[in-house]
């Protein structure tokens, strides 16, 4: 049982940590040649679908993670263990930051054709997902090191 739960736990992660770093470093970079009127309904489209995908990994994190966590206890838990809940639970809220802020907004501005408006709020949208992806790394950091 414990395999199985680590394994859905790290492939939530996977999922999430990866689609963020394609996104950051391959996707935004190349789409950055279109003009707006093409770049950012295309990057809303993408994030929409990509979200939709964000959500069942967090709940599996979370999941998989407490029974994990409660299955040997909270006090013979490792220091990492704790430490990943920690800052799981601050990627959570701000992807909740993200989703229902700058995103709804972005979804807002492309349905408007307001160029200037969306391409701040996809900035802003590139910045809350560099957080969580450097907090996405000490959260694996934690792990790794405070066994």
């Amino acid at each position: 049982m414990n395999n199985l739960m680590n394994f859905l736990h790290v492939s939530a992660a996977i999922v999430w940590l990866g689609g963020v770093s394609f996104m950051l470093f391959a996707l935004r970079p190349a789409a950055m040649d279109l003009p707006p009127p093409q770049r950012l309904p295309l990057m809303t489209q993408v994030l929409r679908r990509f979200f939709r995908l964000v959500w069942p990994c967090i709940g599996l994190l979370l999941a998989t993670g407490l029974v994990m966590l409660l299955g040997v206890g909270m006090r013979q838990a490792p220091v990492g263990w704790h430490l990943m809940l920690g800052i799981g639970l601050l990627m959570f809220a701000v992807f909740g930051h993200l989703y229902f802020g700058p995103f709804r907004r972005l979804r807002a501005a492309v349905e408007a054709a307001d160029w200037p408006q969306a391409g701040q709020k996809l900035g802003q949208i590139a910045k809350l997902a560099q957080l969580n992806l450097a907090l996405g790394a000490l959260a694996i950091a934690a792990v790794a090191i405070w066994r």
